[in-house]
């Protein structure tokens, strides 16, 4: 069987991250993969898998990208695959032009990943096409079904995105040689309680929290510091800005770290006091929040979405009305001087051979079709 994955790009987040675990799926299992996507530094991660890349700017948002749907017509006729999954909005749209294109003996199946809480409108609408579509969370299976009601119930099936845990597990501890370069890069850290928000700086992932959280945790005494995890792309630079002088206004620009984009996540998250998940909006799944609780963290979290999925099964007492930051900085003040421990290991369907096994039954399932 052969897969090719249409994706935007391979810069950074856990949509990627999830298209490189099936390519692994698949590959060890004896089947072939491919993935088209704009390319970026993750291309390295897909290729150590054994699956192939090709570079196609499948996720522009322009006009421009409709001229690729031609050159994604002759890739697919070319390469053959069984089923197409398509990962994305845009690439969505051309995977499904594309085929439209190829005489029907040739056509793939297709599967769509509904990665995203995504408006919900005719252009996203494009998602629920095709042969399945993987809901990301029951969150993303009710809303699909609420806000797209032609979908036939039976044609959604819920997949989560997983976690590696021979990678992320409560023991795990980072080497002598990473802590102390983490204390030598950033000793302002030192002797505090060290609260991480690992998530991109956009507006929706409430990072503009943090103000109000730690300053009510310094009113208590409580020697709060915050490390914003994750990247700045160049279009969110202004609002990284609003956020430095939202910090400055409420004295807090030395109890905020900036790390950027990093590699070391999973160290990161070990070495810190409390992880949290901030969102406004509901988080379709929330990878990052899943391998905090893998490690066995104490984790905290805006309650809609897939988040509060996860705090519902594994630490029900971090799960925070969303918005409420007195209510967050309570649980995090509560959580200074006796850390939780989230009920652990981790279970079905949260593994990662869960969700790969899983989406290759439903691979095969279409292609049987």
């Amino acid at each position: 069987m052969k897969v090719m994955h249409l994706l935007p790009s391979l810069t950074s987040g856990g949509v990627e991250q999830v298209v490189v675990e099936l390519c692994e799926g698949l590959i060890n299992g004896g089947d072939e993969s491919i993935v088209v996507s704009g390319g970026g530094p993750m291309v390295a991660d897909i290729e150590k898998t054994g699956a192939r890349h090709i570079t196609l700017p499948v996720g522009k948002k322009s006009i421009r990208s409709l001229f690729l749907t031609g050159k994604l017509a002759k890739l697919i006729e070319q390469e053959r695959p069984d089923v197409i999954n398509l990962h994305s909005r845009v690439p969505a749209w051309l995977g499904h032009w594309a085929c439209k294109k190829l005489p029907e003996h040739i056509r793939p199946k297709v599967v769509s990943t509904f990665h995203g809480y995504y408006s919900v409108n005719g252009y996203s609408a494009v998602m629920t096409r095709g042969e399945k579509v993987v809901a990301v969370s029951n969150f993303i299976r009710e809303h699909i079904l609420e806000c797209y009601p032609t979908t036939p119930a039976e044609k959604i099936v819920v997949i989560p995105n997983s976690v590696d845990t021979t990678v992320h597990y409560p023991e795990y501890r980072p080497s002598a040689e990473w802590y102390e370069k983490w204390h030598a890069d950033f000793p302002e850290l030192k002797g505090k309680y060290v609260i991480c928000l690992p998530a991109r700086v956009t507006r929706h992932k409430g990072a503009a929290h943090l103000a109000p959280i730690l300053v009510e945790l310094k009113k208590r005494g409580i020697p709060a510091h915050a490390v914003i995890l994750g990247e700045v792309k160049k279009d969110k630079m202004a609002f990284k800005e609003e956020l430095v002088t939202l910090f400055e206004k409420e004295g807090l620009s030395k109890d905020v770290t900036w790390t950027g984009l990093r590699r070391d996540v999973r160290d990161i998250m070990v070495a810190c006091d409390v992880i949290v998940s901030l969102n406004l909006l509901p988080e379709a799944f929330g990878k990052t929040t899943l391998e905090a609780l893998a490690l066995g963290r104490p984790t905290a979290g805006y309650e809609a979405g897939g988040v509060g999925e996860q705090l519902d099964d594994y630490l029900p007492e971090g799960k925070v009305p969303t918005g409420d930051t007195t209510a967050m900085a309570n649980v995090l003040a509560n959580w200074y001087k006796n850390p939780p421990t989230p009920k652990m290991p981790l279970q079905a369907p949260y593994r990662r051979k869960d969700m790969t096994d899983a989406y290759i039954a439903l691979y095969r399932e279409v292609c049987k079709r």
